[in-house]
């Protein structure tokens, strides 16, 4: 089951989306209908509503007056904050019910306002937020909704900002008034990348890569892609995993590089990260056949030709590669990645001398679609740098 969070500012499009969504055959759970559900008259939701807020916010029949609540809430982010720790986890927990029941290669989707705002990203495989200028949506909720400007502003003032929900998101879909045009962004998306995606969930796979390689000029956004990864791997892995790092070259700014991440989990040893396969498969990183070892240089206690024994996962999304490599801490080729970013990040020289090789590796071997040539090629020049390496390392307190 691939698991999509759908987020966006208020007035931005997300019901638009939502419909789309289920046209196209997901299932989709709407954050606000559970919200209204969990706080239903005989809820113990709306006991602990009443209980603080107190009987002024029930009208007549004994439902909430959401609008009576609304106005008082979001005018204070205090009361706010107190509304969302009732509701919020009772939310969670029926969404969590719905999910439970969606069979394998199945696309869910939960439409929650405040996705960003209660930091749920990692929750997900994917995050989808569609943004509209802030105008836009002002215009919206006035002439649509019958809102006030000023209630409107203090609505939008209540949530995230843009900047903040796109830095959460994988995806961005702007919606700027022409629905037939963010449907088509919709349509496109659900076809190329995300029934690919649950399809390779369900069947335990990673996505195929099958293009040459390709060397791209650096990325800024690399790290902060990377992050987001980072915390749903520390979600999946949880205690077991001593630690999570962004290595090879998409962690080093400014340096060219192939458009795939680089992830590293540090565990304790390789039964905890054959224990994890299970978990980061789930979690959209099924373990890669044919990878068990990395080759050795002379860093760190190893020897020129050593193989050191790790675990390989890919990424089962087809539109953000990831290669997953599950190390024991300490261990010299979980401190020869470490090191090496590093290394890189410190020193130009060797930084501009490692994206000239690989540029011109990637143009030798611009047929070679599987990139196993250009990977085993890159060797030589590990191979060689390791004594600069290692002496720089024993500086750096590595």
């Amino acid at each position: 089951m691939l698991s999509l969070g759908l987020s966006g500012g208020i007035a931005a499009g997300k019901s638009l989306l939502s419909s789309r969504f289920r046209e196209l055959g997901a299932i989709v759970i709407d954050a606000d209908q559970l919200a209204r559900d969990v706080v239903a008259p005989g809820t113990a939701g709306l006991a602990a509503v009443v209980h603080h807020f107190g009987e002024g916010v029930l009208l007549d029949d004994g439902t909430l007056n959401r609008a009576a609540l609304g106005s008082r809430v979001f005018a204070d982010k205090d009361e706010l904050a107190v509304l969302n720790g009732i509701v919020h986890p009772l939310v969670r927990e029926a969404a969590e019910a719905i999910k439970r029941d969606a069979g394998p290669g199945t696309v869910v989707v939960q439409d929650i306002p405040l996705l960003v705002e209660t930091g749920q990203g990692a929750n997900f495989h994917l995050v989808v937020v569609v943004s509209a200028p802030e105008g836009v949506r002002l215009e919206r909720m006035v002439s649509e909704r019958g809102m006030s400007a000023e209630d409107a502003l203090a609505r939008m003032a209540a949530q995230a900002d843009d900047a903040q929900r796109e830095a959460a998101a994988d995806i961005v879909l702007t919606n700027t008034g022409d629905p037939e045009a963010v449907i088509a962004r919709l349509d496109s998306l659900w076809h190329e990348r995300l029934l690919p995606f649950a399809a390779n969930l369900a069947a335990g796979v990673p996505a195929l890569r099958g293009v040459p390689v390709d060397i791209v000029e650096a990325d800024p956004s690399w790290p902060a892609q990377a992050a987001r990864i980072m915390a749903r791997l520390a979600r999946a892995a949880g205690e077991l995993a001593v630690g999570i790092d962004h290595i090879g070259s998409t962690a080093v700014p400014g340096l060219a590089s192939k458009d795939a991440l680089d992830i590293q989990i540090r565990v304790r040893d390789c039964a905890d990260a054959d224990v994890l396969a299970g978990a980061l498969a789930s979690a959209g990183f099924p373990a890669q056949a044919g990878q068990w070892w990395d080759n050795g240089h002379d860093f760190a206690g190893g020897h020129a030709g050593e193989r050191w024994e790790k675990r390989f996962h890919a990424a089962a999304d087809p539109g953000r590669p990831v290669n997953l490599h599950l190390r024991v801490d300490g261990s010299p080729g979980a401190v020869f990645a470490l090191a090496f970013r590093d290394w890189l990040r410190a020193e130009a020289g060797p930084r501009l001398q490692y994206e000239a090789f690989k540029r011109e590796l990637a143009s030798k071997h611009a047929t070679d679609d599987s990139g196993r040539c250009y990977a085993e090629a890159k060797e030589w020049w590990f191979a060689n740098a390791s004594p600069k390496l290692s002496e720089w390392s024993g500086r750096a307190g590595y």
